[in-house]
């Protein structure tokens, strides 16, 4: 459930979790194992690295702009109530509603379980309007004392679990191997009445209903799933792939509720982090940009990390590049917004050409 931007041009149609999660990134003391998972874990939010894509943008790119600064770790966000952003903020344990347009901030709710190694609050999504977040790297396997989970958001600073997701992974090991026995839970959907969710280091995606059942959707070898989109029945993936990251891991994938494997839907674009569908229903997804050769989960290197565009080829485009360690990306209307690593928001006007956008 859990780590921004700057952007560029357009042209046809699509906490890393910590890929082979072995390495680490947080300093704490020397206590051997603990310690490794806490590094292993904030690696995460840093998380992911991608790079460019293939085809070249057509003509001039547009240029993203600065919305805001200031979040305190930025990490997932979504498009809520009155066509607001809802931003995560896991070092303060709270959500943020953004203002699009001027980008005044408002405190939405707080009081969550504030990051244990660098991420708390993941990811945030909205049934109806109440909201629901993702908590992630909490529990006492990281040296918390918190749920690993689903939280209702009650009122402004009143939360309810309603999916213990650690108690799930504990209960029930991926095949993979793993430090972190609760996982690290990446990204939250909507999903028919429930949720999905991504673990990238336990490599699988699970389906939560709100009454709390937890169930394994899908499992996959080492590939990290990050961002998820969904088109009906059929659920799209962001994989960061396994360090160091390749251009050629770095995948978005689609597949159904019964799918024993996922279908390739495009790749070339290292260390995604995101998926999100845009105006007329091109498919976006998001790089964090080139990894630095650093631990695993190590952040992805400042001001590589790009939006790229799938292409009905299985290629990527790239929108806009010199992102600054994204995180996610949300739509509204023609224009993508942006969230960082480092707390800002980007945003980038004018993503899909005609006859959904405007011809340059």
């Amino acid at each position: 459930m859990y780590g921004r931007p700057k952007l560029g041009t357009n042209a046809d149609r699509a906490l890393t979790i910590i890929a082979t999660v072995q390495g680490d990134e947080r300093e704490e003391d020397p206590m051997g194992p603990q310690r490794k998972l806490l590094l292993l874990a904030a690696a995460v939010v840093g998380m992911i690295t991608p790079s460019a894509a293939s085809a070249a943008p057509p003509s001039p790119a547009p240029n993203p702009t600065q919305l805001l600064t200031g979040l305190e770790g930025g990490s997932g966000s979504t498009v809520g109530p009155g066509g607001a952003l809802y931003v995560t903020e896991s070092a303060a344990g709270r959500i943020s509603r953004v203002d699009p347009r001027t980008g005044v901030i408002t405190t939405f709710a707080s009081g969550l379980p504030k990051s244990i190694v660098g991420i708390g609050g993941t990811d945030v999504a909205f049934i109806g309007g109440t909201a629901y977040a993702l908590v992630t790297l909490v529990g006492p396997d990281v040296g918390g004392g918190d749920v690993v989970g689903i939280y209702r958001v009650d009122g402004p600073d009143s939360f309810t679990v309603v999916a213990d997701i650690g108690a799930f992974a504990l209960s029930n090991p991926p095949s993979t191997p793993f430090d972190i026995p609760t996982g690290v839970q990446y990204a939250l959907e909507t999903y028919r009445g429930g949720f999905l969710v991504t673990d990238g280091h336990h490599n699988r995606v699970l389906r939560v209903t709100r009454d709390g059942d937890v169930t394994e959707m899908i499992a996959f070898d080492n590939i990290v799933p990050t961002g998820l989109a969904v088109s009906g029945n059929t659920v799209y993936m962001a994989e960061a792939g396994p360090v160091p990251h390749e251009p050629e891991d770095g995948k978005v994938v689609s597949f159904r509720p019964k799918s024993p494997t996922a279908t390739e839907v495009a790749s070339g674009a290292s260390l995604l982090v995101d998926v999100e569908f845009g105006r007329g229903g091109d498919l976006f997804a998001l790089s964090q940009g080139v990894f630095g050769g650093g631990p695993p989960g190590s952040p992805a290197q400042p001001n590589t990390g790009s939006l790229v565009k799938v292409n009905g080829n299985g290629t990527f485009t790239v929108v806009t590049d010199g992102l600054d360690r994204p995180t996610s990306v949300e739509f509204i209307g023609n224009t993508a917004y942006v969230v960082t690593l480092t707390g800002e928001i980007w945003k980038v006007e004018n993503v899909s050409g005609p006859p959904y956008g405007v011809s340059y």
